[in-house]
């Protein structure tokens, strides 16, 4: 799959062996073998040979932990490197492995053997880590029980020297790992920083028959976060050297963070950024009839790099494995070997004859009819099945639970599945083929809509607003919200909490409502007595989810509201479904409280005065009593208890003078509607 989507027929992928070994970090080929090289966490490393049929045995076995490079030699040896604190082995069929590189004889004592190559005149190059260095060893006329004297070619003030490749014409090519640095070495040791790259650390490098060069490098090159030392004196200060690491001595499966870049460096030095994997890490690149090809990690994939177009890469090879760690060519095709786990593959340089792609499965998340297929594409060579199911696995253990794959024709429709939820299509490619798209149209299920909750908050308007001052508004909330948070705010939209206006003549109400099939809802309210079996129609072809009304509207008493969502506004009439709630009852009270008559009498400086009031729809909730334009003062009823629609008042009040007084009597039912009397007092 290129990364526009196009799809193709893959190259053959073929499993050649499967090793013991967990890591493979190394390969090369000569004549019809392969070699091998094994990493483990502990017990030593092998040198695997292949051969053409995949049979394995183990061509030479080392203390050191990691094979990291191997080199066939025109003599037929092989040549193994070795780390950590490693030596390079040459291994001769079935003899004891001769040591030609001692790395703990040299001055400089490197920790890590990364590369091998033969310079034009047949030395040895070997590339180290921990000091950054490039050693010369001369192989020619060495004695098998001898160790040569290596001398050092290149030296740097990085940390390794990662990757090695030697051009035709002697030119030797290094990368660095800590500067991320290309260097450019001339055969009598002159080198020239060739490229910058904004990465860190060149894992690998290739070069094609035209001269040029191929880079791949990983790691954020930003400093490393150093922790502060202790600046007081007479104190003990410990320091620990953290050694840099590179990406390929990981043992592990972790990410390494901003992906990998490809670079392609031309004859002329001209530097181009060819790609940018922001999910892969790449260990090794190959060129093979003129195309580029990257292993990877840590999903294990191969991708053909598209070297004249920038940005442009194809998806070819999913392993199975972990990592591609190395490549090398092979009269069929690219073999190479994987880390976790260690297998031997190899890329065909033809395609499959039937490349099959399946695609993800797809959900309606209903039942759902499945109708014509349009692909754009190969007018041939394309062949297209599709199946669907009900479950998300087309496979568990009792079986394949979906349908049978069936054949798709031109412009067919329905497609030949089963109405389900779940639907997979899968592509069969001829050689040449190509896929650009493939769209299936559908039709879910229609759903009825549904209304999740309703508050209603009698004596508030709301109006669309929310700009009013606090003290004239009311957050209305729905009965689930926890009462010292009362505004809710609305989850279908992320909208801030429904503020309204105190309006004691009207009344609000607001509802959560959806869809399942995200079709657009209209609404309708209705109300009825609680005592009554029939709905009447307050308000139709509401959009928001909110609405007001008067409460003159209805006549004092107990109601309730009913929300009818619709999704009619994407439906014919035939196929519109409804959904509905209805809400909590609540009660309209705009009537006062009726007062009984007042009576009152005056006698020794003391005003005795009674009545009674009375309330059609709601408890009397408070009274008050002034005595001659006084200050309002609190009365209790009688029980002390104001919890009746009907309460009774006896009090007595101190007055002074005599003559007549004027008593005044005010009365609150629960929804503060107020009556207010007065009488004479002689």
């Amino acid at each position: 799959m290129r990364n526009d989507g196009r799809l193709e027929p893959a190259p053959a992928l073929r499993a050649i062996a499967s090793t013991q070994a967990t890591f493979l970090w190394s390969l090369a080929s000569s004549g019809n073998s392969l070699y091998a090289g094994t990493g483990a966490a502990s017990g030593g490393s092998q040198l695997l040979k292949i051969d053409e049929k995949g049979a394995i045995t183990t061509a030479a076995s080392f203390k050191e932990l990691n094979v990291q490079a191997v080199l066939p030699l025109p003599d037929g040896s092989v040549l193994a490197a070795t780390s950590p604190d490693g030596k390079v082995y040459r291994v001769r069929g079935g003899g004891t492995p001769e040591v030609v590189f001692d790395a703990s004889l040299t001055t400089e004592k490197p920790k890590y053997l990364w590369s091998l190559a033969l310079a034009k005149d047949g030395d040895l190059l070997v590339a180290a880590g921990a000091p950054a260095t490039i050693f010369r060893v001369k192989l020619a006329g060495t004695s098998p029980t001898a160790t040569p004297k290596p001398t050092v070619f290149f030296h740097s003030g990085d940390q390794h020297i990662r990757s090695l490749l030697v051009a035709p014409d002697g030119t030797v090519y290094a990368g660095s790992d800590g500067a991320g640095i290309v260097y450019r070495i001339a055969s009598d040791g002159k080198p020239f920083a060739l490229y910058a790259a904004p990465k860190h650390e060149i894992t690998t490098m290739a070069l094609d028959a035209a001269g040029n060069l191929y880079a791949a490098a990983v790691g954020d090159r930003r400093p490393p976060a150093l922790p502060p030392l202790p600046a007081s004196g007479q104190q003990a200060v410990s320091i620990t050297i953290l050694q840099p690491g590179s990406a390929i001595s990981a043992n592990n499966n972790s990410i390494v963070p901003d992906g990998s870049e490809i670079y392609r460096i031309s004859p002329d030095g001209t530097p181009l950024r060819l790609v940018a994997l922001q999910q892969d890490v790449v260990y090794a690149l190959a060129v093979r009839n003129g195309a580029l090809y990257a292993g990877t990690g840590n999903r294990g994939r191969v991708y053909r790099i598209d070297t004249e177009n920038a940005g442009v890469y194809t998806d070819i090879a999913h392993t199975e494995a972990s990592q591609v760690t190395a490549m090398t060519p092979t009269a069929a095709g690219l073999a190479m070997v994987t880390a976790n786990s260690g297998k031997v593959l190899q890329i065909s340089d033809v395609v499959a004859a039937n490349a099959s792609y399946i695609s993800d499965v797809f959900d309606g998340e209903t039942t759902t009819r499945w109708g014509r297929a349009e692909v754009t594409g190969s007018a041939a060579g394309v062949d297209l099945f599709v199946r669907s199911g009900n479950i998300e696995n087309p496979r568990d253990t009792l079986g394949n639970l979906w349908s049978d794959w069936k054949s798709v024709t031109a412009n067919q429709t329905p497609l030949p599945a089963p109405a389900s939820r779940y639907l997979q299509w899968k592509a069969v490619l001829k050689p040449g083929a190509q896929l650009r798209s493939v769209t299936m149209n559908y039709l879910p299920r229609n759903l009825p809509p549904q209304v999740d909750d309703i508050a209603v908050q009698p004596g508030a308007r709301y109006t669309g607003g929310g700009s009013a001052a606090p003290s004239s508004t009311v957050a209305i909330s729905f009965r689930g919200a926890p009462s010292t948070a009362p505004a809710l705010a609305l989850p279908e939209s992320g909208a801030p909490p429904l503020i309204a206006q105190r309006d004691r003549n009207a009344v609000t109400l607001r509802w959560l409502a959806h869809d399942p099939n995200n079709d657009d809802l209209m609404f309708a309210v209705d109300f009825r007595d609680v005592h009554e079996q029939t709905w009447h129609r307050l308000k139709d072809k509401i959009s928001e989810r909110a609405y007001s009304f008067d409460s003159a509207l209805l006549p004092d008493g107990e109601y309730e509201l009913r929300v009818t969502a619709s999704d009619a506004p994407v439906h014919t009439d035939a196929d519109t479904l409804k959904g509905e709630r209805t809400s909590a009852p609540f009660k309209i009270d705009t009537t006062p409280p009726v007062p009984g008559t007042l009576t009152a009498t005056v006698g020794a400086g003391k005003l005795h005065a009674t009545f009674d009031a009375t309330d059609a729809t709601s408890p009397i909730s408070h009274a008050e009593y002034s005595v001659d334009a006084g200050p309002w003062q609190y009365l209790e009823p009688a029980g002390a208890l104001s919890d009746s629609k009907s309460e009774h008042y006896d009090f007595t009040s101190a007055v002074t003078g005599t003559g007549e007084h004027t008593v005044a009597i005010r009365v609150f039912d629960r929804n503060e509607n107020a009556v207010s009397v007065k009488a004479l007092a002689r």
